[in-house]
């Protein structure tokens, strides 16, 4: 294959991630470059399924030594069982790696590594060396995927065989590429293993594929995945869109990750060439990887997830809602739940380990006799907990603040402030608002004036989703009657009722 045409593969590939949001983007149209990976397909030799085209190699690593390959499990040779030191009662592990454009392991495979062990210290913890054939352009690799995962699953039977082991003992781990390789093992196998965990599945070439084709429920007992990089562009994602398993969680939206700097990524590109593109979708695509490492060393600080039917409904905080397995655990504790249909759920997290965040739904019913439909504010809310505070949080409206309507919002603490006390609520200076003139308007939220020209804010309803706890805050001082900037909210005496004859007090502001 021509130099050129590698180089091409490659700039297609990568450049349909790393140009959202980016002035690169506007000024390239989807028309120029269309889907690279469809023509550039016949460009490529074709992998043929076959035992020579592949080979995958097993490396039992040792706690101590997380990093190196000092003995591999040989299939048919029942003799390295034993050498390696195969524990048949244990857990088994199986780390199945993704595309590499260096032909050595990624810096997060040992960490994963040292980090199952440290969960699961009678483990075996398998490294899946399929180098050879990951090293090379993204299509070849992506074709050889099934012959891997055949060649895994002959090694899952032979073991089955050899050791009678429990299949429902085997939980394969696979990062892009390597999920979909644990799902053609998964499938190929004579019995089903006891669960798969996808992490952030590739996209390209597997996007919209038949289920047989890529990473899906019925591979395994238990199929969880972790989405970190679905941002589409040119019609190409780096991870895979659509849900492929029992549980899909979206952290973040499965798009934006906090601590990743694209834009920097593309300033490296920009100086670098196309040798530095790798380190443009590592920090988001990897995310996966941190996030489920995460959640073997921080048990007590696991994230959680919460089903919901869109990331524009779980960012209004719709659905901090537990009941019914409507929430689940981010990682290896995961409750494993098997439906027909794939369960898809969101969640946020902190820009490094560990990630966890606390949520909390804010319902606001703005009442009034008039439509006042203007509003844009630029809100901050600040809460007071029984263990610490977190101030000014942007309350994030989406879209013109309605009369008479009920809207919910979102918000996200970084620590835990324990038991919430106290909330206020400030408003600050917008582009084409002075102060004057936003303190105006967003004072007759609070006000109690019988015109019926005013905003009335009665209440403030707060579900904590991590303690599913539910709680009415009302104005804490409703005779003050002097112009503020800054409303505070504390617990009304009434508990959290939906239908309540005793309305609080309201607060009413002077606008002079």
């Amino acid at each position: 294959m021509k130099t050129w045409q590698v180089l091409l593969l490659c700039f297609a590939f990568f450049s349909a991630a790393v140009r959202y949001g980016t002035c690169l983007e506007e000024e390239l149209t989807d028309s120029v470059f269309g889907n690279f990976l469809d023509p550039l397909k016949d460009l490529l030799p074709h992998s043929k399924d076959d035992n020579n085209s592949t080979v995958a190699k097993f490396s039992l690593r040792k706690p101590s030594h997380p990093d190196d390959d000092l003995c591999y499990i040989i299939p048919g040779n029942p003799e390295s069982l034993a050498t390696c030191t195969f524990n048949s009662t244990s857990k088994t592990f199986l780390v199945i790696h993704g595309w590499t454009l260096s032909g050595m392991f990624e810096s997060w495979v040992p960490k994963l590594v040292s980090a199952l062990y440290q969960r699961e210290q009678t483990a075996n913890v398998i490294v899946v060396d399929w180098l050879n054939s990951a090293q090379n352009h993204y299509v070849v690799a992506a074709q050889n995927t099934k012959a891997v995962g055949q060649e895994i699953a002959r090694f899952i039977d032979w073991m089955e065989e050899t050791t009678n082991m429990p299949l429902n003992n085997i939980h394969l781990i696979g990062y892009s590429l390597g999920a979909h390789v644990a799902g053609f093992a998964g499938s190929h196998a004579t019995n089903k293993v006891g669960r798969i965990t996808g992490l952030d599945p590739a996209g390209p070439d597997f996007e919209g594929e038949h289920a047989h084709r890529r990473l899906s429920p019925d591979d395994a007992r238990f199929v969880d995945v972790l989405h970190t990089f679905t941002r589409g562009s040119l019609g190409i994602s780096i991870g895979i869109q659509q849900p492929v398993g029992h549980v899909d969680i979206y952290p973040n939206g499965g798009s934006f990750q906090p601590g990743c700097n694209l834009r920097g990524a593309l300033e490296k590109i920009a100086n670098f060439g196309i040798f530095a593109i790798s380190d443009a979708v590592k920090c988001e695509h990897e995310r996966a990887v941190h996030l489920f490492i995460d959640s073997l060393l921080n048990e007590q600080d696991a994230a959680k997830a919460y089903r919901c039917g869109s990331n524009e409904a779980f960012d209004r905080g719709m659905c901090l809602n537990c009941r019914k397995s409507r929430c689940n655990t981010v990682g290896y504790d995961i409750s494993k739940i098997r439906r027909p249909r794939n369960v898809q759920m969101y969640t946020k997290t902190r820009a490094s380990m560990p990630f966890r965040v606390y949520h909390y739904q804010l319902k606001i019913h703005f009442s009034s006799k008039m439509n006042i439909s203007e509003m844009e504010p630029s809100l901050t809310v600040s809460l007071y907990g029984t263990k610490g505070d977190a101030e000014n949080l942007e309350l994030k409206l989406k879209g013109n603040i309605v009369a008479n309507k009920t809207h919910s919002f979102l918000l996200v603490t970084e620590k835990d402030i324990g038991d919430l006390l106290m909330l206020k609520f400030k408003w600050e200076e917008t582009n084409g608002w002075s102060v004057s003139s936003m303190l105006k308007m967003v004072s007759s939220w609070w006000s109690g004036n019988s015109d019926g020209s005013s905003m009335d804010v009665h209440k403030v309803r707060i579900r904590a989703g991590e303690t599913q706890q539910k709680m009415v805050f009302c104005i804490k001082d409703p005779d003050a009657h002097s112009f503020k900037r800054e409303v505070t909210f504390v617990k009304c005496k009434d508990a959290w009722r939906t239908n309540s004859k005793r309305a609080p007090k309201r607060v009413t502001l002077d606008n002079h």
